[in-house]
């Protein structure tokens, strides 16, 4: 019955694309010609809203040589949903994952966003973490009027992804018949309420203007987004890892063999997100033989909050207060711990500030000059993020110590799990600042910086007579440079000169309720005050520990290519198309630090440059074949790359020497890492019916040359590391045997990989293609299907929650599926999304600002909006009113480790109503 229900969308979809395919069989030659007809007639209608966007997403795909998806914005300033991301993750083969309740990265073709890249106008963007991966949400939508997926490359596409590439474009205003201009307004509630002084309620102001001046030569477009988002968040989290117990009552109360956690915390997470975004284009077309477009994009993003959470370690640790004892225990067919009560515990409730601030800036100018039959493209590039974050904790306690506790502990009891603790943890006079079992505070602010400039000069020629294939050919060169900085400051947050204390009145916000998880009311306060007020905090970067985690990483990037544009027949079939070959010659390299305590006071810091050049080719061929009654078969043959995590090619690391077998050592980064390899096959069938409507079946082959895993081995050089450690005389007389020059590495490595393979079915149809009482009705549905024979060794860094044993790829749902049903006519229109994905292995970030991997169910999310715009022959044309819900099943973000009954976190972020209004002058 479960199988009936999961592949219920696929066997509709496949339904439609049979009956699409007999019904176009069918067609006589002269429906053929009255279908011609009435398309000439339809050419006439204005099409709006809903089907505008469907209509124009369909045309992209349609004329495209590539394999692509698309989406288009319904009208100046109107992708109907909240994040680009979600927008995209509708698309047939993308997945997203959702972080703070919004869709931020995504996947493609089942694979983790490592291996996508993410353009705006053609151009690689920065971004604002450690890695290369865009964080979607950056992007106002509202600024953005499209976005093209390629999941084949060809040669002339730069800065090409192994799984897929993202085309964000902005307006192009001299493609403008007319002046534009746009406001909207959106006033948003989430339903999880107020909490700890912070209301549920946000904003979303927008401006859009475009025009055109001098005789149409000059065009301008510009866009303002505004948004004020509230945080909300519940959420129960267990300890990594869940492990099987040993003897001698190593966790008093349970058997030997149990798989336990040895901690749990309950949360209620508050804050505000502030965003601002401007985008603004001018473009110069005096003649025909140039046009220059000047692309300019800003946005910056505010958002802090702060998790007020009850924290109960488990594992036999109260601060040496006495032992550990489980009653009532219960353990499942599984050997997974359940439920019991936990004694001799000592509670803690703790604060847990995050501020951000995010900073993207980009500029492009582009020329493009006709000289006679030949093209030129000239397009420099510049793009800047900066990240600057603070990371605060406050721990509380109940004093006089020791005051212990016992909780009820229940993990399967209901929608969270559950625990309860006997005393009261609601008033905030008798919590106290002091040196708890996790200290009194710990603090972080990490920096990143990242640059990237680009240069591409293309040019587009004729063929000469004689090559009836080819239309014409491109070559190009595109030069990147790109530098990506990391600072990570870290350190305890002490009592200050008054010693224990509690935090006064004037902190407080109103107490949080964890009765989502059975633990009552606890206080919430001004974390970054209590620090000012109470504690001391100067974090460094000087602390051996810390020397690692500031790095630079380099990469000259030069990409030269050259494209053959096929358009032929074979026999009565057109083909179009190209092949050609791309080259990426890289120049990386990286510098950071190691700390060596044997060079004396002041000489530990060691410094590291190191890196790698090497040159990569990729071919590729796209093929179009127009069939009769407008169906398009496309193959794709391609070899594609993805170039490592920045974070990966760090060259910093821990380092030291074996005196035993004179052997060296080291973890860390590895800035030798080539890239990522595919070779590539894509075979799609798609059935248009002209541009109102298609379905499509398509398969993909990957096999993965090339693979990267974190993993510890022998022989790395470390020549450099172990000459600087025998220049001190001490070390050497400590050598109980020669020193070596080649030694263990735990870090990042290239290894073999596997193949991936996947299909997708899709079909956008408006339902008055079956029958006219179905008029304003329509679907836009698809379902993906992702295997892969590739399982990876986790880094040892996430094996306390993926295991040690070889996993499946990260990111990888083995199926996915996207609904949306639809209803417009007259104005009034209504919209139903759904997506949903199946299990996958997630990333995320702990504490400690390192990727650790997760088990992460799989999710089932569903909008809905209903809206109504006035007509032309109305007082009040151009304006626009909607009402729309986000999650309104209320769909929880849940991880656990290896198997579904241990879990680990289990995340809430509620159900988020907008109403809005849209004017168009």
């Amino acid at each position: 019955m479960l199988n009936s229900k999961r592949n219920l969308l696929s066997v509709a979809l496949a339904s439609a694309i049979t009956l699409s395919a007999n019904a176009a069989q069918a067609q006589t030659v002269d429906q053929d010609a009255k279908a011609k007809a009435e398309a000439t007639d339809l050419d006439t209608i204005t099409v709006t809203g809903i089907r505008r966007g469907i209509e124009s997403a369909i045309s992209v795909k349609r004329d495209s040589t590539s394999i692509v998806e698309a989406i288009s914005a319904e009208d100046i300033g109107k992708l109907p949903d909240v994040s680009i991301a979600e927008s995209i993750a509708r698309l047939p083969g993308l997945a997203a994952q959702r972080v703070a309740g919004r869709a931020q990265v995504i996947s493609v073709r089942g694979l983790s966003p490592d291996f996508a890249t993410t353009l705006l106008n053609g151009r690689e963007m920065v971004s604002t973490g450690d890695n290369r991966s865009v964080e979607f949400d950056q992007y106002p939508s509202e600024l953005i009027s499209g976005v093209t997926v390629y999941k084949t490359p060809d040669a002339g596409l730069v800065g090409q992804g192994l799984s897929g590439t993202l085309d964000m474009q902005t307006v192009r205003p001299l493609s403008y018949s007319e002046r534009v201009i746009a406001v909207s307004g959106r006033y948003q509630k989430n339903s999880l309420g107020e909490a700890a002084g912070e209301d549920p309620y946000g904003s979303r102001i927008n401006f859009s203007y475009v025009d055109k001046f001098a005789d149409n030569t000059i065009g301008l477009a510009i866009g303002i987004s505004h948004s004020e988002m509230s945080k909300q968040e519940n959420q129960v989290g267990l300890y990594e890892p869940w492990q099987a117990l040993g003897g001698n009552d190593w966790r008093p109360g349970v058997a030997a063999g149990t798989y336990y956690s040895d901690g749990i915390k309950a949360l209620r997470r508050t804050g505000n997100a502030k965003r601002d975004g401007v985008m603004a284009t001018l473009q110069f077309r005096p003649n025909n033989s140039w046009t220059s477009t000047l692309d300019a994009f800003y946005t910056k993003a505010k958002e802090y909050d702060t998790a007020n959470q009850m924290e109960i370690h488990l594992g036999d640790y109260n601060g040496n207060y006495g032992k550990l004892a489980v009653t009532d225990v219960v353990v499942n067919d599984n050997g997974s711990f359940v439920s019991g009560v936990a004694h001799n515990v000592y509670p803690l409730v703790r604060g847990m500030y995050n501020n951000r601030e995010d900073t993207i800036k980009a500029l492009g100018w582009k020329n493009e000059f006709a000289f006679g039959e030949v093209r030129v493209v000239a397009d420099v590039s510049w793009s800047k993020a900066e990240r600057d974050e603070l990371n605060l904790e406050n721990n509380l306690q109940l004093l006089p110590a020791p005051m212990l506790d016992s909780v009820s502990l229940n993990f399967a009891g209901g929608s969270f799990p559950q625990f309860t603790p006997g005393r009261d943890y609601s008033d905030y006079t008798k919590l106290y600042l002091t040196n708890t079992i996790y200290g009194s505070g710990y603090g972080k602010t990490p920096h990143v910086d990242d640059e990237l400039k680009g240069f591409k000069l293309s040019a587009n020629f004729p063929v000469p007579e004689g090559f009836t294939w080819f239309s014409d050919f491109d070559i190009g060169v595109n030069y990147a440079d790109r530098s990506k900085d990391k600072t990570q400051a870290e350190g305890n947050i002490n009592l200050g000169a008054q010693g224990d204390t509690s935090i006064a009145a004037d902190l407080q916000y109103k107490p949080v309720n964890l009765g989502f998880a059975g633990a009552g009311y606890i206080p919430a306060w001004n974390v970054p005050a209590a620090v000012g007020r109470y504690m001391l905090f100067n974090p460094t970067t000087t602390e051996s520990y810390l020397i690692p985690k500031q790095w630079t990483v380099d990469e000259k990037i030069t990409t030269t290519y050259l494209r053959a544009n096929i358009s032929t027949q074979i026999g009565s079939i057109p083909v179009r198309g190209n092949v050609g070959i791309q080259a990426q010659y890289a120049d990386q390299s990286s510098r950071s630090n190691y700390w060596d305590s044997s060079q004396g006071v002041g000489n530990e810091v060691v410094p590291i440059n190191e890196g790698e050049k090497y040159l990569d080719f990729l071919p590729s061929l796209n093929l179009a074949f127009e069939l009769p009654a407008e169906n398009t078969v496309r193959f794709a043959l391609a070899r594609q790359v993805a170039r490592p995590r920045v974070d990966e090619l760090r060259a910093s690391m821990e380092f030291g020497m074996d005196t035993t077998q004179g052997k060296p050592g080291a973890s860390g980064g590895n800035p030798h890492l080539r890239p990522w390899i595919a070779n590539a096959v894509d075979l799609s069938w798609e059935k248009y019916f002209g541009n109102k409507a298609y379905v499509a079946a398509a398969v993909f082959y990957k096999d993965l040359k090339s693979y990267i895993y974190t993993e510890k081995r022998d022989g790395y050089d470390f020549t450099d590391q172990v000459a600087e450690w025998l220049k001190v005389d001490t070390n050497e007389a400590q050598l109980q045997a020669p020193a070596q020059m080649l030694g263990y590495h735990t870090a990042p490595f290239n290894g073999t990989g596997g193949s991936l393979r996947g299909a997708e079915l899709t079909a956008s149809l408006p339902l008055d293609l079956f029958a006219d009482a179905l008029r304003g009705f329509g679907v836009v549905a698809s379902a993906s299907f992702n295997d892969s024979d590739i399982m990876i060794k986790p880094d040892p860094a996430t094996t306390s929650s993926v295991g040690s044993e070889p996993i499946m790829l990260p990111g990888l749902s083995k199926r996915v599926y996207n609904f949306t049903a639809y209803y417009e006519n007259n104005g009034f229109e209504v919209r139903l999304n759904q997506r949903k994905r199946s299990d996958f292995i997630g990333e995320i970030g702990n504490f400690n600002g390192a990727r650790t991997l997760r088990y992460v169910k799989g999710e089932n999310v569903l909008d809905a909006q209903v809206g109504y715009s006035f007509g032309d022959g109305t007082a009040m044309k151009g304006l626009s009113l909607f009402l729309q819900a986000s999650n309104l099943t209320n769909s929880k973000y849940e991880t656990y480790a290896g198997t579904k009954d241990r879990p680990l976190e289990t995340v809430e972020w509620g159900r988020t109503y907008q109403v809005g209004v849209n004017y168009k002058f």
